[in-house]
């Protein structure tokens, strides 16, 4: 728009002017949830920031195609390659089946963001899904030699793929230093090298989640899924790859390993990767006691939390953060963090009601014209500045002060003509609604407000004031309430039809 889309590449380490390899089509995959826990904060303050690069590349124009996968199968204890496979552990821990802790998750997984209004992917796989496509990846890394087979399990070999290529070019780690700072640990003996990370595991007598392969009964690692899904939805190359900046090692980079590996080529042009939270200054971690789950800031349950903060409070207090900037959590921060979001909810109310009033008597104001014009400017400006949020909402509360001097009168709509009027009108619904993903949340104490509205009712009667009375029952009933008049108090139930 007012000027070219710039991101940060996480490969390159510089801003780089955004050229899709097909434009108008852009495809994005984002390394979805492992369903297993609770979501924890760190995960949707990444799926919020990918929420809003999906709205705004589909704002300017672009047909995006956006993949979030599902990691239900392969996420061991450690990164080491050893321990049991979570959700195992999970379904034992809970005397369920696999598959129920998955759907369980992914069913809390999806009432979270929809709670935070992010939108659904335009694919959601799953790596139980796709077992047959990961064994076929497999066996091409084995036929050219990038891969061995011990004991039943599958690794790729890290060395011999950096005799080629360069192993940690996205998380600048060297394999030398990899393997000097390694240290033997309990299975690892079975690999090559310590560096080296598993494609297929083994599956042990007791272990739940298991299928046949070339190389026996087992399960496929972690690491492998997101390239044969990104791969089979998005093709060999495509535009967008991101997560959390904890993805970038291992689990990216082992990803660039075997897709290159595979397939010869860099998969993806353009790495995006969300920082980590932090609570007053300190990492947000389980271990310290200053972690809370989304739930909980709704709630206000939690030792830490002074109140309640609205899913769209929390929502637009993450967007005053660029992405890749580090987000402390406060209780001043947040009650801020309210006060603008009601604050835009209200500018965007009195925006949706306003409307153009031509006078004759009156000159368009070049000045005025030029500021509302040049506010729009860099709200794009700063939204195609690495999607910066930050800085567009700071242009949007500019916009809003345009809004408000039209609402009171002292800005004439005539002085800026109808085109920018409704220029300045759109841009502002647009980008709240559309881009930043923000909307009104409605009061939910409906018991509350019908009370209120009784009260009102039996003032009414005891004044006599009878038009009063019969006017808030027909408009009641509009709404599919009936009031009974009772001895002691008046009541009320749901319209029958």
């Amino acid at each position: 728009m007012q000027n070219q889309l710039r991101v940060y590449n996480s490969l390159t380490k510089k801003k780089e002017i955004f050229e899709p390899i097909n434009p108008p089509f852009v495809g994005m995959y984002v390394c979805g949830p492992t369903v297993y826990s609770d979501v924890h904060l760190g995960n949707v303050r990444t799926f919020l920031s990918f929420d809003i690069i999906y709205r705004y590349l589909t704002h300017l124009g672009y047909k995006v195609r956006y993949v979030r996968n599902i990691t239900d199968v392969g996420h061991l204890e450690s990164d080491a390659d050893e321990g049991e496979d979570k959700i195992s552990k999970k379904a034992k821990l809970e005397n369920m089946e696999p598959m129920e802790i998955v759907q369980k998750y992914s069913n809390d997984f999806h009432r979270v963001t929809a709670k935070f209004n992010i939108l659904d992917p335009n694919i959601e796989p799953s790596a139980t899904g796709h077992i047959q496509e990961q064994i076929k990846m497999i066996e091409k890394l084995i036929e050219k030699e990038l891969a061995y087979e011990i004991n039943g399990s599958v690794y790729f070999d890290v060395l011999k793929y950096n005799e080629t290529e360069k192993y940690g070019m996205l998380s600048g780690r060297v394999v030398e230093e990899l393997m000097a700072g390694s240290r033997e640990l309990d299975g690892q003996e079975e690999k090559r090298n310590t560096v080296d990370f598993a494609l297929w595991k083994n599956a042990g007598p007791l272990h739940i989640m298991r299928w046949e392969s070339p190389w026996g009964t087992g399960f496929p690692g972690w690491h492998l899924e997101c390239s044969v899904m990104s791969s089979k939805y998005l093709g060999e190359r495509f535009d967008i790859h991101g997560g959390g900046m904890d993805l970038k090692f291992p689990h990216h980079e082992c990803e660039i390993a075997q897709s290159v590996g595979a397939t010869g080529k860099q998969p993806v042009k353009y790495w995006l990767h969300t920082n980590m939270l932090t609570v007053n200054g300190q990492k947000m971690s389980k271990s310290t006691g200053n972690s809370f789950l989304p739930e909980e800031l709704f709630t206000g349950n939690h030792e830490l939390l002074n109140e309640p903060y609205s899913p769209m409070t929390v929502r637009f207090f993450m967007l005053q953060s660029h992405y890749s900037s580090t987000l402390d959590f406060s209780n001043d921060a947040l009650k801020a963090a309210a006060k603008g979001y009601k604050k835009m909810m209200n500018g965007l109310v009195l925006a949706k009601d306003l409307k153009y009033t031509n006078d004759d008597s009156l000159e368009i104001n070049p000045k005025t014209v030029n500021q509302i014009n040049g506010i729009i400017d860099n709200c794009y400006r700063a939204l195609n500045d690495d999607f910066n949020t930050a800085q567009a909402i700071a242009q949007i509360f500019n916009l809003l002060k345009k809004i408000n001097s039209i609402s009171t009168g002292n800005l004439k709509t005539a002085e800026i003509g109808e085109e920018v009027f409704d220029k300045l009108i759109h841009t502002f619904i647009t980008l709240i609604v559309d881009v930043l993903g923000l909307k009104e949340e409605k009061p939910s104490d409906v018991e509350g407000i019908i009370n209120i509205i009784l009260d009102l009712y039996k003032q009414a009667k005891q004044v006599k004031d009878y038009d009063k009375v019969d006017e808030i029952r027909r408009k009641l009933k509009q709404y599919g309430v009936t009031l009974k008049d009772m001895k002691e108090k008046v009541g009320w139930a749901y319209e029958e039809q």
